[in-house]
């Protein structure tokens, strides 16, 4: 841990250096960005993620606001979906810095993200692929609400993370080009970028239109050897196409009504130039020769297709403020994901029946289908009483979901469909400085699977299909006293609801008395077994406990929470070394963390913002036996890197150094850990273990701005800016060899941006 707590201690010396120096500067307004200016008024700051609109300072959570500004300095330094959350964010894991999202979670849980609104990915199949959904230069701004929630349904165990599309700001017309050009200086490194965007405002009627292309080449590590392709899916070597279009119109007296329709298309495709290499890990290096990463090599797999992630989303809502004395929103969707992964030839792909062992390459795809109907009225002044609130909602969705191995036709995970019908109220109440707020939602769920035959790795074994059904109920409380214009409080308990990634138990069914047998003759000597029997199928109720403060001021805002997160039935991932694919393993979990976020602004030039999380989570090293022969053991295993992040702390430094030019500089620091943990069941005397270390480092970002009256914006960004070589966290742990990846070495970006 010493390299990297000297990195972090070392990087705020060099901030110190700067801050001493930024009392000398000269005020000057206006070289301070509209967006960017001291403290925020939190009373006009809304999150539309509570489902109505609610002001942050009413709201008792931790709650993050990734705004414009924000996204844009993250956007000098890389095109990266998910790299902005992981800057900005307390409880959010470090970047996977693909395509897949893999080891990306909130507080040691998976999130539910959501496009204005709109559910991404399915909770049935998580294909790791939710994060890049859309170009981000769309993206207005992103909430982030930390801690399980029942608000947005199904898939919420972590929190919500909503990505709020942009919207027309000012009357007439208005277009912005931008263009950019990204390297490592390789010659196969270079990727380039070209997206235009058409707002118009005229009177009640709005719309924004965008389209973009986006290629980029290889990557390339600080040692200057190229990265290997992430068999979940790479950003490197790919092409991207994004179409955007929303509208709408207000009417009615007043303009109390508004009707809004999107339509979102997104397409990120491998271009199949690299193969990988697989590398050889540190605790291998006895079977397979001196340590180093997996790189990638030009050339193709005969027969393969590209990998893809492709999103469509349509979505259309009706909002009436003045219905029947509140405000009324009905809005229906459809969002289809189609992911396709890299092909390998792994023993799980393989089937005597169709071709020699080791010779078959095979690419899983994933092919989710969701539609759905929210529903919400909200009544502020209930009864007459002021600061009275009353929303209620009904929710209707839809998910259906399949996996098959695209290159031979097989079916891996049959046919999943989720459907459910779920009630909501919530009431609050301001009594003065003080805000109390509670609620139930019950989801009423149903899933359906067909009955299916497992593949030959896993004996062809025959699973009669079944239907489960959920039922939840629900609840939240909460309280916020503002005990001045400067300090809050707040406490809370809430509770969400998921389904586990059930795909992964329903293909995994196999023998239980010849597991592995080269003639597999689907079971004889086991029981039938059905859908209904699988208790990894059991839906996931989180319950959270969280207390904390905000504090703001004139020049600056500092917030803390712990949070306490249970579920008695719960679940991690594991690595098969057989298959080295994730194993879902069933049994309680307890997460316990804290996180700190705090903004200073020196003066109108110099502006510094950090944040920092702690989370350690523990699960059981055995699930209850199906038999009821023993039951879950204790919580003694500890919870390692593919659940929980290791210690992180970020920071920034901003410095408007023109009246139109600012420079950033930036730094991520994750710590090095070491976990440890056994257990003795008591059934059969079998002991189990946990050890994993992971070490941390620390990243330099360096970005600029410049913009001119007449010639646009300019920008500058140096991702890594030290070069510096390091493993990501999530593929350090042993147990998967192709997973063994080094992070992007110095990436260096030029952006101009046009508007007219």
């Amino acid at each position: 841990m010493l390299k990297p707590l000297t990195a972090a201690i070392s990087s705020v010396l060099l901030l110190s250096t700067f801050a001493g120096t930024s009392y000398a500067q000269d005020a000057d307004p206006a070289a301070t960005p509209s967006s960017d200016k001291a403290a925020v008024d939190l009373d006009n700051v809304v999150v539309t993620g509570t489902r109505s609109p609610k002001a942050v300072d009413k709201i008792p959570g931790a709650i993050t606001l990734v705004s414009k500004a924000e996204l844009a300095r993250s956007l000098v330094l890389t095109e990266d979906a998910t790299a902005v959350l992981a800057r900005t964010v307390p409880g959010y894991a470090e970047s996977s810095q693909a395509m897949s999202n893999t080891g990306e979670n909130l507080r040691g849980r998976v999130a539910l993200r959501l496009f204005d609104g709109v559910p991404q990915g399915s909770p049935l199949r998580e294909g790791t692929r939710n994060g890049t959904f859309t170009d981000m230069g769309i993206v207005g701004r992103i909430e982030v609400i930390n801690g399980p929630s029942a608000s947005e349904g199904i898939g919420a165990a972590g929190g919500i993370i909503n990505y709020l599309s942009a919207a027309p700001t000012k009357e007439g017309n208005e277009f912005t080009i931008t263009s950019r050009y990204t390297t490592q200086f390789k010659d196969d490194s270079a990727g380039w970028k070209l997206g235009a965007t058409f707002a118009r405002k005229a009177g009640n009627f709005d719309m924004i239109a965008a389209a973009s292309f986006l290629d980029r080449g290889i990557t390339y590590d600080g040692n200057g050897r190229r990265i290997g392709m992430n068999t979940s899916g790479s950003l490197a070597d790919t092409e991207a196409r994004n179409v955007f279009i929303k509208a709408g119109y207000n009417f009615g007296e007043d303009g109390v009504q508004r009707i809004e329709g999107s339509i979102s298309h997104f397409n990120i495709e491998g271009k199949a130039n690299y193969v990988q290499v697989l590398g050889c890990r540190p605790d291998e290096a006895a079977l397979c020769g001196a340590t180093r990463t997996n790189t990638s090599e030009r050339g193709s797999i005969f027969g393969s297709k590209a990998a893809i992630n492709d999103f469509k989303q349509y979505q259309l809502s009706y909002i009436h403020s003045d219905f029947f004395g509140g405000t009324l929103t009905i809005n229906g969707y459809k969002a289809d994901q189609e992911m396709r992964y890299l092909p390998e030839n792994t023993i799980d792909k393989q089937d005597p029946l169709i071709a020699p062992m080791d010779t078959i390459y095979d690419q899983s795809e994933i092919v989710t289908n969701k539609k759905g109907l929210r529903t919400s009225w909200a009544r502020p002044s209930l009864f007459s009483v002021s600061g009275l609130e009353l929303r209620v909602g009904l929710d209707l969705v839809k998910d259906t979901a399949q996996q098959r191995l695209a290159l031979t036709n097989r079916l891996w995970v049959p046919p999943m469909e989720y459907s459910s019908k779920a009630p909501w109220a919530q009431l609050s109440w301001d009594i003065g400085p003080v805000t109390l707020s509670g609620g139930l939602r019950r989801e009423d769920g149903e899933l359906h699977v067909d009955s299916y035959t497992t593949t030959w790795y896993r004996d062809r074994r025959h699973v009669d299909g079944g239907t489960l059904e959920y039922q939840e109920t629900l609840k939240n409380l909460g309280a916020v006293w503002r005990i001045n214009e400067a300090w809050s409080v707040f406490g809370s308990y809430g509770e969400g609801f998921t389904l586990a990634n059930v795909g992964i138990p329903l293909r995994n069914i196999q023998c239980s008395n010849d597991p592995g047998d080269t003639q597999p003759d689907g079971c004889p000597n086991d029981p039938r077994i059905g859908v209904g029997d699988l208790l990894d199928l059991n839906a996931i109720v989180v319950k959270n406990t969280e207390f904390g403060f905000n504090w703001r001021g004139e020049r600056g805002a500092l917030s803390a929470s712990h949070y306490d997160s249970k579920s008695d039935y719960g679940q991690s991932l594991a690595i098969d070394p057989a298959t080295n694919d994730f194993v879902l393993l069933r049994a309680p979990v307890r997460i316990k963390g804290y996180e700190l976020s705090g903004d200073w602004r020196f003066n109108e030039d110099w502006r510094f913002s950090a944040v920092y999380s702690h989370t350690r989570g523990k699960t059981s090293f055995w699930a209850a036996d199906a038999a009821g022969r023993y039951p879950a053991g204790g919580t003694n295993k500890p919870m390692g890197v593919l659940d929980i992040n290791p210690d992180k702390f970020a920071w920034t430094l901003t410095w408007n150094f023109l009246p139109h030019a600012d420079m950033s500089l930036g730094a991520t620091t994750l710590f090095s850990r070491n976990l440890s943990g056994s257990d003795v069941r008591a059934f059969d005397g079998q002991r189990f273990s946990f050890k994993e270390s992971t070490h941390g480092y620390t990243l330099f970002d360096l970005g600029m701005n410049f913009e001119t009256e007449r010639y646009g914006k300019f920008s500058l960004g140096i991702e890594n800016l030290f070069d510096k070589q390091y493993i990501l966290s999530w593929s350090q742990p042993p147990g998967g060899f192709q997973n063994y990846w080094a992070g992007r070495g110095r990436t260096v970006s030029l952006t101009h941006t046009f508007k007219f």
